[in-house]
Parts: C-alpha cells; sequence; structure tokens
C-alpha cells in the first residue's frame, strides 16, 4: 500500500520530488523499525507501535522538527489508508505532533552595545544622525521595528519626554525616553530639516532620498552597525528589542514594567527573557557563596 500510496501523491496531489521522497524515506524507516521488532506492515500497525517509535527516535536524538515531519507521513499514510477503505480506524487519532522548545531570545550584551554609542563615529550628517537615531531607539525603547517605521513628529511629547507607539492591533502605549535620546531627536530634526525634502512626507524617520523608512533599510542599517561590535551571527532590529528587555531584567527592573514597555499582551510572552537574569544569578552564586566556590574549586581541581 505504500506504492499506492506514493503514487497517489505524486499523480493526483502533485507533490514535488523532494516531498515524495521525504515521505518514502519516512515510511521506509518506520516499516524497518516494526521488522525489527517482529511487528506487522506499516498498514497493519498499531497506536502502541507508532508510540514505540516516536520513542525510539527520541533516544536517537532526532529533533522535535524531524519527529513531527515523520509523524506528518505517517498521518497522511494512514489518512489515505482510511479513505480507500484499507484500515477500520485511523492509528494516529490520538497521537500528538511534539510541542517545538520555545526559542530563547538572541540579545546583544551590554559592552558590544556601550561600544556601538561611544566607540564608533556617526557622520554628522542627515544620514548618519539618522542611523544612529534608528540605533537608540530600538535599543532605547524596545520598540518593534513595525512601529519605528510608523512613528511620526506629533508621537513625540519633548515636555514629558516619552514616545507614543501604536502596537499590535492598534494597541497605543507611551515609552518614556532618556535625556540624551531626546537630544539626539531634536539633533536629526534640525538636520532632516536642511534637507531638500518634501514637506508632504509625514513619516518621522526617512531615508537617504527621503522617503519613509522601510523594513529592508532598517533591517540593513542595523546589520552594518552591529556587526562592527559584535560576532553574533543574528544581527536585527528585534534583536535591539531583546537587548533592550535583557538588560533591563538583568539591571533589576520589575518584568511587570517590562512587559507594559514591550507592549507583551501576557506575562508570558515576556518571561521568555528571564533566563539570562537567572544565568546571570546563578553565575554570580557559584562565584560568591563560599560553599558554591569549595565545591566549584573541588571540581576544577
Amino acid at each position: 500500500m505504500v506504492a499506492f500510496f506514493l503514487q497517489y501523491l505524486r499523480y493526483q496531489k502533485r507533490r514535488s520530488r523532494h516531498t515524495l521522497l521525504a515521505y518514502e524515506n519516512d515510511l521506509a524507516q518506520f516499516a524497518i523499525f516494526l521488522e525489527n521488532n517482529g511487528r506487522s506492515s506499516p498498514e497493519h500497525a498499531l497506536k502502541a507501535d507508532i508510540r514505540q517509535w516516536l520513542m525510539e527516535l527520541g533516544e536517537e536524538d532526532y529533533s522535535v522538527t524531524s519527529i513531527n515531519r515523520k509523524l506528518s507521513s505517517l498521518r497522511a499514510f494512514y489518512d489515505f489508508l482510511l479513505r480507500e477503505g484499507k484500515i477500520p480506524a485511523h492509528p494516529m487519532s490520538s497521537i500528538r505532533s511534539l510541542k517545538k522548545p520555545a526559542r530563547l531570545p538572541v540579545w546583544i550584551k551590554e559592552e558590544p552595545m556601550k561600544n556601538l554609542f561611544e566607540s564608533i563615529e556617526f557622520p554628522d550628517d542627515f544620514a548618519g544622525m539618522r542611523d544612529l537615531l534608528v540605533l537608540e531607539l530600538l535599543y532605547g525603547t524596545g520598540m518593534r521595528l513595525s512601529e519605528l517605521i510608523g512613528l511620526r513628529d506629533e508621537d513625540f511629547s519633548f515636555t514629558d519626554a516619552r514616545v507614543r507607539v501604536m502596537g499590535k492591533r492598534s494597541k497605543e502605549r507611551w515609552i518614556p525616553l532618556h535625556k540624551q535620546l531626546m537630544e539626539i531627536i531634536l539633533q536629526y530634526r534640525n538636520k532632516r530639516a536642511e534637507m531638500p525634502f518634501p514637506e508632504t512626507n509625514s513619516a518621522f524617520l526617512l531615508t537617504d532620498k527621503g522617503k519613509p523608512l522601510y523594513p529592508v533599510f532598517a533591517d540593513r542599517l542595523v546589520k552594518k552597525y552591529l556587526s562592527m561590535v559584535t560576532t553574533e551571527k543574528k544581527k536585527s532590529p528585534h534583536v535591539l528589542r531583546h537587548s533592550f528587555a535583557s538588560h533591563l531584567l538583568n539591571a533589576g527592573a520589575d518584568i511587570g514594567a517590562i512587559r507594559d514597555l514591550l507592549g507583551h499582551g501576557s506575562l508570558a510572552a515576556t518571561q521568555v527573557y528571564t533566563h539570562n537574569s537567572v544565568a546571570r544569578l546563578r553565575q554570580a552564586y557559584l562565584q560568591a557563596h563560599p560553599r558554591a566556590k569549595a565545591q566549584t574549586n573541588t571540581t576544577n581541581n
């Protein structure tokens, strides 16, 4: 029945050669597992057989993504058999895909970020001030790239030293601005006023040609400057957002306040950053507590 299933995928579902090969390999691997364990062929496999195979794949250190793909292949195969009337019930009716582990956010350490703003010389012209301001806003407020691009002049309150951003689902929030960032904003506005740009443009941040800032432009800008201070593979505007949150948390900021600054809908979304703080506290504990230090020294010896 496997051969008929593959023909069905090829001629009726028009699956690609790559997809067909993946299905064929997954089903062949399952068939070998069944044979090695004295079980029946794939079309007669039971739910217990599938669960045992999953356990074996996990013990062989297959990734969650790979295991879920194999589950998808089996599920499609048994969907086909059930539709063709070859099996009385679906053996995977209660078997769910594995939950992927949450990806830890990539962030830049404090020293490289300090070097970014204190060691790199930004040209004293419109482009230089714009580049500096983009980096300062992303790292200094934690706003999303879409929120940065959507900024207008009227979103800044200079009397209160804060900026209004429109988050997801048009949810408005205000983010405080530190004094140095306020000064950079004013310098940028002065440089922008000197440029021969049309006054009809309502966007706050502009490209060299006077057009509204767009995602690819901002992404390239961030990668360019982060490459000067860090070897992290991932360099993007969102990495600066992660750095903003991680540095605040490591400095002792309340996680609820960080949630509000980031515009998260729930505290659970913000708690992903706590791994950085926990790692920092663990390191401090191992280096400072007398009993922990003694055990560390014994291990090293």
